[in-house]
């Protein structure tokens, strides 16, 4: 799989929609739950800096997939403490 997916003439991070994917994939309701959260805030971390695309990319997820609310809330909450440390 390329780096980048392209959906609507937008580029956006391959891998971190692949991984939402396979998140919602499994058993469970088809929603991002706060343990899927975390596992695509570990993904979003593993270059040390949150990019224009994942930011791109993770507002993607937001709008387009189905999130707990508890799982949005933490997400938010998380990515804000670490992007203000980078």
């Amino acid at each position: 799989m390329s780096y980048y997916k392209t959906i609507d003439g937008k580029k956006y991070d391959g891998k971190l929609i692949e991984l939402a994917d396979e998140l919602i994939a499994g058993s469970g309701d088809g929603r991002i739950s706060t343990e899927d959260a975390k596992q695509l805030l570990e993904a979003v971390k593993d270059g040390d800096a949150y990019t224009d695309i994942e930011k791109d990319t993770m507002s993607y997820l937001r709008e387009h997939y189905k999130w707990t609310e508890a799982a949005d809330e933490w997400f938010r909450t998380e990515i804000r403490k670490w992007a203000a440390t980078k």
